[in-house]
């Protein structure tokens, strides 16, 4: 019964099902897009917008005509997207005018789009390699002489760039500044519940979080750091309540299928984690980590047969990798199938030779399968690289 729900699920979302819903053709236009499937994404989103004018459509398939090359077609979309929300398609377009080389047309949608509900970070706009042919001209430099975000904005990029790179108490010396002069702003709630979370306040972060979400209950900001610290503070049915809101109010990222599934493999909630996976899986087939994931929650099921399935699949498409040979031995040492994990943890040794817990596991099987002299091998090796449970095998089967 439990395959035949997660079957249904894949081929409810695959199939007719998922095309009522305008999330589920952004989330596959976009799969297709980063997959290099361009032409595919295209016929999808003009599929959906027969049934859905949404402005994100456009945005949407505007990219995989850039992605294609069709910059005329994209420029049409990015325009059709501001007709139905105003802007929504000026970063677009200040895009495909920089890669055209067309310094004085980009800076104009840019200053249009920052001065916009869709406004994009400086940090942001730094690192899109699209403006990369305009960013050493004069029209470039003229346009950043002039501030473009205010105080607390650029206060909190600095917070985030801190957090991000571990450095807390750097975090913390910028936020005493914005606090002096902006203790009243929700940015500098926000930024104070950031800097909680990265100096392992948890409950802190979460009570700031809360209250601000309060004000406003679909701040997808909010709702993805509250998220966070829920998760950090051992709370993963609060985290998964969070993902699901985030997930209703429509918002195009698959990877919160998997977050939510990591949430509900910790409350225990295994079905609901293998359907978040298994829908990540229809749109992205090959992604290592996630097949990965999926074989593991199926193993900690019961289903070694399904765990077997994931793991060879993915070694299938990364044969290179030692990670997909262990987690297929791993199914194989569980199953006490001994000759076939040998074989695997072999295999992932010959690519990453100083993993101790392989060869451990490697010596267990060999000792399983009547084999204690290559075992000891084994048990030594692992015990040379740090391994300390290897001692205690040593000592009951290698010491005459």
């Amino acid at each position: 019964m439990k395959r035949f729900l997660v079957l249904l699920n894949s081929l409810a979302f695959a199939g007719l099902i998922f095309a009522q819903q305008p999330v589920d053709y952004l989330l596959k236009a976009k799969a297709f897009i980063e997959s290099g499937k361009s032409m595919e994404a295209i016929s999808l989103l003009s599929e959906g917008l027969l049934k859905n004018k949404d402005y994100r459509f456009y945005i949407e398939r505007a990219e995989a005509y850039m992605a294609g090359g069709d910059y005329k077609s994209a420029t049409a979309d990015f325009q059709s997207a501001n007709a139905l929300s105003i802007s929504s398609g000026e970063y677009g377009l200040a895009r495909i005018s920089a890669l055209k080389g067309d310094a004085i047309s980009s800076l104009s949608h840019l200053e249009t789009s920052i001065n916009s509900p869709f406004k994009k970070s400086e940090k942001m706009i730094m690192l899109d390699a699209a403006f990369s042919l305009i960013e050493n001209t004069p029209d470039w430099r003229q346009f950043w002489k002039k501030e473009r975000y205010n105080t607390p904005e650029k206060k909190i990029s600095e917070i985030e760039y801190y957090v991000s790179i571990g450095k807390t108490e750097d975090a913390g010396t910028v936020l005493n500044e914005l606090t002096a002069d902006y203790s009243d702003d929700p940015n500098t709630r926000y930024a104070k519940a950031m800097v909680e979370l990265s100096q392992g306040k948890y409950n802190e972060s979460t009570t700031i979080l809360t209250k601000l979400l309060d004000a406003d209950k679909k701040n997808e900001t909010y709702l993805r750091l509250l998220a966070k610290a829920q998760s950090a503070s051992a709370n993963p049915s609060g985290a998964s309540q969070s993902y699901s809101e985030l997930i209703d109010m429509g918002i195009a990222d698959a990877d919160l299928f998997i977050l939510r599934a990591e949430c509900y493999n910790k409350t225990g909630e295994t079905e609901k984690a293998i359907k978040d996976i298994t829908r990540f899986l229809d749109l992205y087939p090959e992604n290592k980590a996630a097949l990965s994931f999926a074989g593991k929650i199926e193993a900690q099921s019961g289903d070694n047969l399904m765990a077997l399935d994931y793991f060879s699949r993915n070694l299938k498409l990364h044969p290179n990798d030692p990670e997909c040979y262990i987690d297929r031995g791993n199914a194989y040492f569980v199953s006490k199938t001994w000759d076939s994990a040998i074989n695997d943890y072999s295999m992932a040794l010959d690519i990453q030779p100083a993993n101790s817990d392989s060869w451990f596991n490697k010596g267990i099987a060999l000792l399983n399968n009547g084999k204690t002299e290559d075992a000891c091998h084994d048990f030594r090796t692992a015990m040379t690289l740090g391994n300390k449970k290897s001692t205690g095998y040593i000592n009951r089967f290698c010491i005459k």
